[in-house]
Formats: structure tokens, sequence, C-alpha cells
């Protein structure tokens, strides 16, 4: 089987490689038909009730149905109280505030520029993807609301319609949520990853047997390559998961989508010899193993997952890469059963789950996403009111709508925003309005040409983030022009003076965001990688502090911290496919080392969170003296290897740590006080406890190595 998957062309006029991409991102998946049915039934629930009823501000609630995160249909019934939350609290901030601003013209200028700074502030801080949204979408609807030369009662009045179309919205999707949550519960995260792996040992079964591999099972495997694991970072990351678990499955998901790179580019001889058919049984075994230990259990802690060993020479070098990735997904899947086995009482005291990210008054990122959406935002504001152009205010909304999107490149950004605006603005609404619309005469004609156009765009919604904001353009440009009203749009300047405005919008999130202080893909992928490196390293001489408090809160944030950088590098490789240039085959390159080094670094991260609780001295995870001083010895030399492997990727002169011989100390230690008299359960601790040690030494050097060959 012989695809490279993730293989582009090396220049940009090659159409066959967009084919191909749109077919892979366009092609049904388990459980996109549903997920796309839930989004156009909410979002047309929300559109006829607010039209029956005549209940202004109807895109807010429509738009909102759309874009709010629905793979989990758990994690939107949970945040449904935070959202409806963040929906009062941005009406009473702008009622509460614009009372006292709205008659001085300088006042209102500087209110103006300051709730843009809070509302994207709050996109970047707060960890509920649904409640950020919706407060970002109260203030840049609701501030523009204040400039009119009206009554304060009308301004006040428009402001409680937009409270209750949003709360419809959030009503109406959590209703759906609800509803198909009890026709078809399930884990949509494990799903995900059984399905995957499902497709991988499938494969090798054909292939262990010395058969063809049938064309369907080869193009499912293409397919997932191509979209990857996105969707799937894309649920844990804005799901209500607690943390270790969370970080677990991060680690077995960038492991599975490795396995299904791996395997879409497994190049095999038509007839293989007895061993190596042997060794891709062993592998389909394994694999299947990993994935009935997923589907059995489906809860935060797996005991264990059984592998097949076997004396079988290693012959193919694919497969023998599989067999590691493997490998480290067991130990992934695994890896908090040592500290289960032992542990006398579950450690308490633990924060309790933030609403806002930990490092949210730390982390100088946010105060500079902040600062760069408030720019774009209040240049729209000040060229709309300058020019006397009150029709197109669309590009503050689009601004905000814009910084929801986790796109990874600045091309990827403008290609998908620009074309998505024409599509939905240009060609759709303003087709419809044209060709369509005069033909219709009731409510009931308008929502089976809602149901289409959402439907289309919701499909595209549904891609991965490499193609899903195209729909979110097309749903917005839609939405904003034909639902501001109750009647049909006889006009074409307001469709015109909208679109317009999201255009305006767009261009200025360009201009400010990829250009004044953009960088390429891989530039930010390098950067996001490295981050995650030296904070590693910072996390491996934690706690600093001896007080548990402290300690517990800055492991929590440098948890986060590194969490997101993880993200960043997915969302990064995922743009590097679109740049092109004379560096594109190095910057591929780079991509590709990136991809191959992240996992190991994944699971050496979720194996040093469980050492934490023994460096913390928690109740349960005490240790002798000599064994601690042992293990901060330890620590030290790998928080010198980790800055040494980042300084190497950097290009500077570094020297690679070996810290052999501070494990070999640490057992010595460890061996020296089994020697005392203690209980069972003590050795069953120091064995867990060398464990967890020799396999952050065998990932670590294993990491060293290969950066110490590529670079």
């Amino acid at each position: 089987m012989a695809t490279g998957a993730q293989s582009v062309p090396a220049t940009p006029s090659s159409l066959s490689w967009l084919g191909e991409f749109l077919k892979h991102e366009l092609s049904p998946y388990q459980g996109r038909t549903a997920l796309v049915a839930r989004m156009v039934i909410a979002a047309t629930l929300v559109m006829v009730i607010c039209m029956v009823f005549r209940i202004p501000y109807a895109f807010q609630g429509a738009i909102y149905a759309l874009t709010v995160s629905r793979e989990s249909s758990q994690a939107t019934f949970k945040s449904a109280t935070s959202i409806l939350s963040l929906t009062g609290i941005g009406g009473a901030y702008l009622l509460a505030s614009a009372w006292f601003v709205v008659s001085i013209p300088t006042l209102h200028l500087l209110w103006v520029i300051a709730s843009f700074f809070l509302g994207f502030y709050a996109i970047s801080t707060i960890k509920n993807f649904g409640a950020s949204s919706t407060f970002a979408i109260m203030i840049c609807v609701g501030v523009p609301l204040w400039d009119r030369h009206v009554s304060a009662e009308t301004n006040v009045e428009d402001t409680l319609w937009l409270c209750l179309a949003s709360a419809i919205g959030v009503v109406v999707t959590v209703g759906v949520e609800v509803l198909f949550s009890r026709m078809k519960p399930g884990e949509d995260i494990v799903a995900g990853v059984a399905d995957r792996l499902a497709s991988v040992q499938h494969m090798l079964v054909c292939l262990a047997e010395n058969c063809a591999v049938d064309r369907l099972t080869q193009a499912n495997v293409v397919r997932l390559a191509m979209v990857g694991t996105s969707m799937l970072r894309r649920t844990l990351q804005r799901s209500a998961y607690a943390p270790n678990y969370a970080e677990q499955m991060g680690a077995v998901i960038a492991l599975t989508g490795r396995i299904v790179d791996l395997a879409a580019n497994l190049t095999l001889p038509s007839q293989l010899p007895g061993d190596a058919r042997e060794q891709i049984r062993l592998l389909a075994e394994n694999v299947g193993s990993v994935r009935s230990a997923l589907l059995a259990e489906r809860a935060l802690h797996l005991n264990s997952v059984h592998m097949t060993q076997g004396n079988v020479p290693r012959a193919i070098p694919l497969v023998s890469e599989m067999e590691n990735t493997v490998q480290l997904m067991k130990e992934a899947l695994a890896g908090a059963q040592p500290l289960g086995v032992f542990a006398p009482q579950p450690s308490s005291g633990d924060p309790p789950p933030s609403f806002i990210v930990r490092d949210a008054l730390t982390n100088v990122a946010h105060i500079q996403f902040a600062a760069k959406g408030c720019l774009t935002a209040g240049l729209c504001y000040i060229i709309y009111n300058g020019l006397d152009w009150p029709g197109i205010s669309t590009a503050v909304t689009t601004c905000f709508l814009t910084a929801l999107s986790t796109v990874g490149s600045s091309r990827q950004k403008q290609v998908l925003r620009i074309s998505g605006a024409l599509v939905g603005g240009f060609v759709i609404a303003m087709g419809s309005q044209l060709f369509v619309l005069p033909y219709l005469d009731s409510i009931a004609g308008f929502t089976i040409l809602f149901v289409v156009v959402t439907a289309f765009a919701s499909w595209f919604m549904t891609s991965s983030p490499r193609l899903s904001y195209f729909g979110v353009q097309i749903a917005v440009a839609f939405c904003l022009i034909h639902l501001n009203s109750f009647a049909i749009e006889p006009s074409l300047s307001i469709a015109r003076d909208r679109v317009v405005g999201i255009l305006l919008g767009l261009i200025m999130m360009w201009l400010v965001f990829d250009q004044l202080w953009g960088a390429s893909a891989v530039s930010d992928m390098r950067r996001a990688f490295l981050s995650a490196v030296r904070l590693l390293a910072q996390f491996a001489r934690e706690p600093i502090s001896s007080a548990y408090n402290v300690a517990a809160e800055r492991s929590y944030s440098l948890r986060e911290a590194i969490n997101n950088n993880f993200n960043a590098v997915r969302a990064s490789a995922d743009g590097v496919l679109f740049e092109f240039g004379p560096s594109r085959q190095q910057d591929l390159a780079w991509r590709s080392k990136f991809r191959q080094w992240q996992p190991q670094l994944r699971l050496l991260f979720v194996t040093e969170i469980a050492l934490w609780k023994y460096r913390a001295r928690l109740p349960g995870f005490e240790l002798p003296n000599t064994v601690g001083a042992a293990q901060r010895a330890f620590d030290a030399e790998l928080a010198l290897t980790l800055e040494a492997i980042a300084d190497r990727i950097e290009g500077c002169p570094s020297q690679m740590g070996f810290f052999e011989e501070s494990l070999a100390h640490l057992e010595r230690a460890v061996s020296a006080s089994e020697g005392s008299p203690a209980q069972p359960e003590t050795a069953n601790r120091f064995q867990a406890f060398l464990s967890l040690h020799r396999r952050i030494e065998s990932l670590t050097n294993s990491l060293r190595r290969e950066v110490g060959n590529a670079v």
C-alpha cells in the first residue's frame, strides 16, 4: 500500500492535490451526518422561533447554534449554565457601563475600545468555548447599539432583546444535544480513536494473511490520515474532562494520528516472507488489544493493556516504527495504573477546576492577543463611523467571530475567510435574494432555503480545522444578511453593505494579525514546540515551593501552558501544508520532525505528572530522604537534557546530557531503602516509582538521539 497521505505538491499550481484534499475533507465519517443534523435542527429552530415571535437579532442565536462546541454532547450540556451566566453578565455589563458614558463622546469612545479589549481577552482566557464566544458576541453586537441616536429606552430594550436571542440559541442548542445524547449515548473521543485503530487493524490483518487490501479499507486509512486528529483534539480541548484524563488522552490521540500516518504510507511487496507476515500479525493483535481496552473501559483510568510478544525479526522499518508507536500508546494508557496500585488514599487538596486559564494574569500572550483584537475591531469601528456608513458595522462582529477560529497559518486563514465571505455573502446570500426569495411568500419557504444553506455550511464546518472555517464564514455571511429583519429584504444595498462590512473586518484581521505580527506556520510550530520542551524542563524541577497550595497552582499553570503549546504545534502543522515558497520542502521536513517528536514529548509529560506527586511528598507518596535527594538529582539532569535538546533544535551549541548515571544512583538509593524492613506496599511503591523513572530515561534518550540525528 503506497499512498503518501501527508505529501503535497511542491508548487501551488497543482490542482490535483486540491481536489484530493477536498475529497477527503468532505467525505462522510462516523457521526458526521448526525452532527450536521443536530447543527441544522438547532439553527432552524432558533430562526423559526425568532421569526414567528418577531424577536430581533435572530442572527445572534442562529450563529451561536452553529458555532458552539457540540462534538461532545457531554461538553455542551455541562457548559449550559456557564453560557447562560455569561450571557447575563454580558447584558448587565452593557447596561451598567453604557449608562455612564453614552452622553460623553470622548468617554464613550474609550468605553468602546475597553469593551473590545475585554471581549478579546475573554476569548483568550475563558476555558469554556461556548461561554467565551457568547460573551464576545454580546460585546461586539451590543456595543454598536449604543452609538445610535435613539432614546435610552430603545437601547435598553434592544440590549435585552439581544440577551433573549442569545438565551434562545443556548437553550435550543442544549435541548437538541440532550435529545440526541439520550438517543445515542457514547464517548466521542474514544469512538474516534477506536475507529482509526480499527481501520489500521483491518489493513494489517489483510497484509498478514498475504491478501490484497481492498480499496475501501485503503481509502479509509488514507482519508483518516488526510483528515488527521484535529477534530478529536478540538473536542478534547473544549471538553470538561479532568486535567489528568485530558493530558492522558491528548497523548493517545497524538499517537493514534502517528500510527494512521504510518499505515497510510506503508509500502510492501506483493509477496511477504513468513517472518514479515508474523511481525505484521503480532502488530495487528496489539493494535486490537489497545482498541479493546479503550472500548471496554471508557473511563478515566485503564488498568492494563495486554500486548502480544513474539521473537520475530523486525524486518520492515515502517512496521517496526508502528510497533514502537503502539507500545508508547500502551504506556500512555497504563500511565495512571502504577499510582492506583499502592496509593493508600487518593490525593486531596488539588486546586478546583478554574473557569479561566490559570496564567490569565501572568501570561503576556493573552494581553497581546486582546490588544491586537482590540486594535482590529477599533479600526473597523473608527472607519465605519468616520465614513458615516453604519451599514458596514458587521465588520466588528466579523472580527470577533474570526478570532474564535483556531486555524493554523496566516495564509490559510486569509484564504478561508475571504473565500467563505464571498461564497456566503455574494454567491449564496445575494444570489438567493435575486433568484430565490422573490418567489417565496411564507416562512415555510424561507425555512427550506435556510435548511439547505445551513446544511451546506455545516458540512464544511465539520471538516478538520484546515477547512472548517470556510463553512463558518458562509453561515455568518448568510445569517447577518437575511436574519436582521422579519421580512424579505427587497434592497440589495443592505446586503451589499453587510458583505462590505464582513470583508472590511476580514481585511483588518489579516492586516493586524497576519501582517503586522504574523509569522510562517513552521515558525509558529517551532516556537510552540521549543516552548513546550523548555516548560517541561521547568516542570521537571517542580515543586520549588514547600507550600502545597502554591506548588499545586504553579503545577497546574505549567501543565496548561504545556498543553496549549502541544495544541499550537498541531494547529500550525495543519497550516504548513497551505504555505508555498522556496523553503517549502524544508518546512515540510521540519513539520515531519516535530510531528514525530511530539508524541514522545507528550508521553514524557504524562509520566512527569505522575512523578510530581512524589516530588510534592503528598500523603502516600513520601520517600526516604536518600531517595528524595537522588530523585532531585535525576530531575535536575532531566531538565538540563531537555534544555540541551531545545538548544540543539535552535542551532545553538550544546552538550547533550546523559543522565544514565543519575538513574543508576537513584536505583541504588531505592535498593538500599528496600533492604530495610518495610511493608509490602512500600516495596510496590518503590517498584512503581522506579518504573516511571526508567520510562522517562528511555523516552528522553530516544528523543535526544532522534534530535541529534536530525539536526
